[in-house]
């Protein structure tokens, strides 16, 4: 595999398996929050995506979030049914239904991501000083990274 013009090799992939595989444990453990405890991933997901660019059309909240409509409809039934997110209806296009999150959903993303961050920070401090400030040094590397990949 090549990406633009620079030849992959064994200890790129190998280093990008475990890159996937680390992160992907610390998403799964982080995700596990008090504050969210009720919710699915995905009603989560839909919600913090809502929260942080709503109101959005179905449409292209089924893009972001790559669910299916009827999925969609589903996860974002129960975030009605919970007073988290509600459907409205375009002023400007009454036929283009619009998500957005309730008061009580934006609080309940500012708790979850509050409650995620504070988790992360106490299990960084546990570490060794080198390994911290490792981690903290890549980060704007993994920040263009996760632009990279969009």
């Amino acid at each position: 595999m090549v990406l633009r013009d620079h030849p992959i090799t064994a200890g790129d992939e190998d280093s990008g398996v475990r890159l996937r595989a680390a992160v992907g444990r610390l998403a799964r453990r982080l995700r596990e929050t008090k504050a969210g405890s009720g919710l699915t991933p995905t009603q989560i997901s839909v919600l913090f995506t809502i929260a942080r660019h709503g109101p959005l059309s179905l449409t292209e909240l089924a893009e972001r979030e790559a669910l299916n409509p009827t999925m969609l409809s589903r996860v974002l039934g129960n975030l009605c049914e919970s007073g988290l997110a509600r459907r409205t209806t375009d002023t400007a296009d009454r036929r283009v239904a619009l998500a957005e999150a309730t008061a009580t959903g934006r609080r309940l993303r500012e708790r979850i991501q509050r409650e995620r961050s504070v988790a992360l920070a106490a299990h960084l401090a546990q570490l060794g000083s080198g390994d911290r400030q490792s981690i903290i040094d890549a980060i704007p590397a993994l920040e263009t990274l996760a632009e990279r990949l969009r």
